[in-house]
């Protein structure tokens, strides 16, 4: 019986969702912090009306949590520029730096650094860019879905004025290492973007370790509301980007826009209870991800995507061979996965990022990640255990 057949009649179905790479769920923290800056006996005002005291209050508030996002990545609040979301970060951190160089110097060459395998926000992005007259090299991963810093230095070129890479992949999972790519860049004029989308709570996020000029969040993906992210901007020294919304100059004049209060304050305290939960988070997440996989592998024909190792405990990517992955897909009814990233999981099409690593077009159509969560339980994994290896043998027959 198909899932939508039971809620037709009404039938109770156990449902798992291990798609914490797509959104997570707003943790109850940060919900009751939200509530109580949306009505008139709340935090509601307009964090710019310095007139009277609601204005103060509201003001506060975002302060306050621009502090906790900045102590998020050992950086100073006034390098914390807020956003609707990684997305708007990605573009104001690509756009606005090529766009502030060539106002300087109309004639400037600019060349970017990045990989065939970052997130669409990105490529998207890059691809405007070259319509635009921007020179960009793409860089392949290995294998095992890793971006090398040698591949970085190997690309370098004295018009490079930027170079772009996420810091864990999307899909994947593998992480970057940020630092190295950070510290060969001391030596060139290039300006240094990850794209933290996915790290924060997984891996280490410390912008002075990695060397980083500009950092993109989302708040939807540590346990924050969606339509809110930040864009870190270094100080010192300043990495120039130019504004892409204008309109009041809000956010020393990087991005103009009403703040939206609860939302902010929202982020403001995921960004701490990710800071606070983080060791506990990695040692839970990295034993129930291993659980599930050495479970799932054990089925044989199950093959790994991307480092075993050098990868975000919350992740894991597998291919299942002689399976359609649309078909798995729709037949794991009780367990929520994705078959890539949430932005392009529409498409039919195989994974580029699978694609990229050497996956048959077979192997790339069977890929799943699977993502785990903060609300994930031992539990949990051995119910996904029992369901995932059912439909699996139940299709392989």
């Amino acid at each position: 019986m198909t899932r939508s057949a039971c809620l037709i009649l009404g039938i109770c179905m156990k449902t798992l969702y291990l798609d914490y790479a797509a959104t997570t769920p707003v943790d109850p923290a940060v919900a009751e912090a939200m509530t109580a800056c949306l009505t008139m006996d709340g935090n509601f005002a307009n964090p710019a009306s310095r007139s009277h005291r609601f204005g103060w209050q509201a003001e506060a508030a975002v302060e306050k949590a621009r502090r906790q996002v900045a102590d998020l990545l050992a950086a100073d609040p006034r390098e914390i520029v807020w956003t609707s979301g990684a997305t708007e970060s990605d573009n104001l951190a690509l756009k606005g730096v090529v766009e502030y160089l060539r106002s300087h110097d109309p004639g400037r060459r600019c060349h970017i650094i990045s990989s065939c395998i970052e997130h669409k926000a990105i490529l998207d992005t890059l691809k405007w860019l070259q319509q635009q007259g921007v020179d960009v090299t793409l860089l392949s991963p290995d294998a095992d879905g890793l971006i090398h810093p040698q591949q970085v230095a190997d690309a370098l070129r004295d018009d490079t004025v930027l170079v772009s890479l996420m810091a864990v992949n999307n899909e994947l999972g593998t992480v970057t290492d940020i630092a190295a790519i950070g510290a060969l860049l001391k030596s060139h004029a290039a300006l240094l973007h990850v794209d933290a989308a996915q790290a924060v709570g997984k891996v280490a996020c410390n912008v002075n370790v990695w060397g980083a000029d500009l950092v993109s969040l989302s708040a939807h993906k540590f346990y924050g509301p969606k339509g809110v992210g930040a864009l870190y901007v270094r100080r010192q020294p300043l990495a120039h980007v130019a504004a892409q919304m204008h309109g009041g100059g809000h956010e020393r004049g990087m991005r103009s826009g009403t703040l939206p209060t609860h939302q902010l304050v929202g982020m403001g305290e995921a960004a701490a209870l990710a800071a606070a939960n983080f060791e506990a988070d990695v040692i839970k997440l990295s034993a129930l991800r291993d659980k599930l996989e050495n479970a799932l592998l054990d089925l044989g024909g199950v093959y790994v995507n991307g480092h075993r190792q050098q990868r975000s405990p919350a992740h894991m990517n597998l291919s299942f061979d002689g399976l359609d992955g649309e078909i798995l897909l729709a037949s794991l009814a009780q367990v929520a996965v994705s078959s890539g990233s949430a932005c392009t999981s529409a498409s039919v099409e195989p994974s580029y990022v699978l694609k990229a690593i050497g996956r048959s077009d077979a192997l790339a159509h069977a890929g799943l990640r699977f993502s785990l969560g903060r609300f994930v339980t031992d539990e949990d994994i051995d119910f996904a255990i029992e369901h995932v290896s059912r439909v699996v043998k139940a299709l392989r027959k």
